[in-house]
């Protein structure tokens, strides 16, 4: 099956996984509390209450709330965002950016670093190097988030003054004039405006967030790349090669790993996503105004709505990343047909 033809059906099949998504979280959601919460305020009469009900069907049956919902979800009506007092789509598109950007910065850190590493090890099966590296892995799998966080900022902030402890620039040397929104990716617009400085004291910002949310992909991907470069050492292919006389370093680099990194992909596909749902802790430790921060404060408040349109937008990139996962994997391994 052609690349077109098999990106056009994994689309379509996106469609009954994203409704199957939004009736679970939106009935989960109707559970927790009353939906009307974000639209009310204490100075609303009786009368603007009831237009309020009445206007989102709050009184209807909870099948027709689920209709008129997701058909304001495909006509661009995501509702109203209580805490960010914006309606939910501006508020995610705004706050989208700096938490991709954290996941770019993690993931760029975490996949060299933890294929390298898997790999050397794989090479280097029950030497020193070997056991040092996977201790290290297990202490990344179980150190909690919120603690290397807070171990990074006391070292780096209090104890040396190297790098900033929160926010994503210096709110005293920059203003809120001073940020371009362009792409509202602060590296790209700071070098977009030419301004060096906001580029380099955001990318001082970041360094702690991104190393701390890269810890644990890491870790992770130390363990599926050594785990998965052992066993193809092992193929008879490999031993054709060598048996062939050649070079160790093509062996490795040509016939190895590129094989040994099918399962890892699907790894740092799961990583890429997860890390995109999941910087909540990351997030709030570091004060960075990005979708996990937005996503706790809205539970905390009881801001179903916007509940609602964080997990529905964290579904639909969790699937197109599967999506891109399973076209690399073809690439990767020519015997994977698309079908």
């Amino acid at each position: 099956m052609r690349l077109s033809r098999y990106i056009a059906k994994r689309l379509l099949l996106l469609i009954p996984v994203l409704i199957g998504v939004s009736i679970i979280i939106f009935t989960l959601s109707r559970m927790t509390g009353d939906p009307a919460a974000a639209y009310i305020n204490d100075k609303m009469t009786e009368q603007q209450i009831q237009q309020v009900y009445d206007k989102y069907h709050f009184n209807e049956p909870l099948i027709n709330q689920y209709w008129y919902w997701a058909k304001g979800i495909l006509q661009g009506d995501w509702g109203w965002s209580k805490i960010a007092m914006q309606p939910v789509d501006e508020a995610i598109l705004y706050r989208f950016p700096v938490t991709l950007e954290l996941t770019i910065l993690s993931m760029a850190l975490g996949i060299p670093i933890g294929i390298t590493l898997g790999t050397m090890t794989a090479l280097r099966k029950d030497k020193a190097f070997d056991h040092i590296v996977r201790v290290i892995s297990l202490l990344g799998v179980s150190i909690p988030v919120f603690w290397l966080a807070l171990i990074l900022q006391y070292v780096f902030f209090y104890q040396l003054n190297l790098l900033p402890a929160i926010n994503i620039y210096n709110p005293v040397e920059y203003s809120a004039k001073d940020i371009p929104h362009i792409t509202n990716f602060l590296i790209i617009d700071s070098l977009l405006v030419g301004n060096i400085g906001l580029f380099i004291d955001h990318v001082a910002h970041m360094v702690m967030p991104a190393v701390t949310l890269s810890f644990g992909i890491i870790a992770i991907l130390i363990r599926i790349q050594r785990n998965s470069m052992l066993e193809v050492l092992n193929l008879d292919y490999i031993k054709t090669a060598r048996a062939k006389g050649l070079p160790e370093k093509t062996v490795i680099n040509k016939h190895a790993r590129r094989n040994a990194l099918i399962p890892t992909t699907t790894v740092i596909g799961l990583s890429f996503g997860a890390s995109l749902g999941g910087a909540v802790l990351t997030e709030n430790i570091f004060a960075l105004p990005g979708l996990g921060k937005w996503s706790a404060n809205s539970i905390t408040h009881f801001d179903s709505t916007s509940i609602l349109g964080f997990v529905l937008f964290i579904a639909l990139v969790y699937s197109l990343v599967n999506l891109a996962v399973d076209i690399i994997y073809a690439y990767l391994d020519p015997r994977v047909k698309l079908g």
